[in-house]
């Protein structure tokens, strides 16, 4: 049997027409399903995945800053501490030397002796001597001759010479030099009193 080719081309025309269609719908389907996977994960992401937390740190120092800039404000400066010194004394070994002084003219001591009857009037001229501040050495008698009035006897050329000019004048009296019979007695004033003594007042 013997087949018509014209009768056979329209049918495969027809069939590879459907294949194409086909294939045109597969292609077409899989870019669909393509497209859908991508939207849907481009809509889970921003859903699923954890938000971005940014942290700016603080500007430190920066010259656009004035926030973070250095004070320049006088009273924000740090306090000055202020530092006091305090320098030792120095100790000094040197002393000065005290002034000298000369002794008192009553300083001299001064032997007192009774040339009268009067009994007791040593006694009471060196009391006399005392309430003034003289120093009595000895209070007692004097018999080796006869003095004719109350003196107070020195050795020339001492210490002793003022001091008798001071007594003769407080207890109103003489002063002499030392006689003969005085000479060689022991260093000091000797005030011989007779009966004409009397006590000098205590403001003297």
């Amino acid at each position: 049997m013997t087949t018509d080719p014209s009768a056979v081309r329209p049918g495969k025309v027809a069939g590879l027409a459907l294949i194409g269609v086909a294939a045109v719908a597969t292609v077409i389907g899989v870019i669909t399903l393509l497209g859908g996977n991508g939207d849907s994960a481009a809509n889970q992401n921003p859903s699923s995945a954890p938000p971005v937390t940014t942290t700016v740190a603080p500007a430190t120092g920066t010259a656009g800053s004035s926030e973070t800039s250095a004070p320049t404000s006088a009273t924000s400066a740090a306090p000055t501490t202020a530092t006091t010194t305090t320098t030792a004394p120095v100790a000094t070994t040197a002393t000065a030397a005290p002034p000298e002084t000369r002794p008192s003219t009553r300083d001299q001591p001064v032997r007192v002796y009774n040339n009268s009857l009067e009994t007791g009037l040593a006694a009471k001229a060196a009391e006399d001597l005392a309430a003034h501040g003289w120093q009595v050495a000895e209070a007692s008698n004097y018999p080796q001759g006869k003095i004719p009035t109350t003196t107070v006897y020195y050795r020339p050329g001492t210490e002793e010479e003022a001091a008798a000019k001071e007594l003769a004048k407080v207890f109103g009296i003489r002063a002499e030099e030392r006689f003969e019979g005085l000479k060689d007695a022991s260093p000091g004033l000797i005030l011989i009193v007779t009966r004409d003594y009397r006590s000098p007042s205590v403001d003297k």
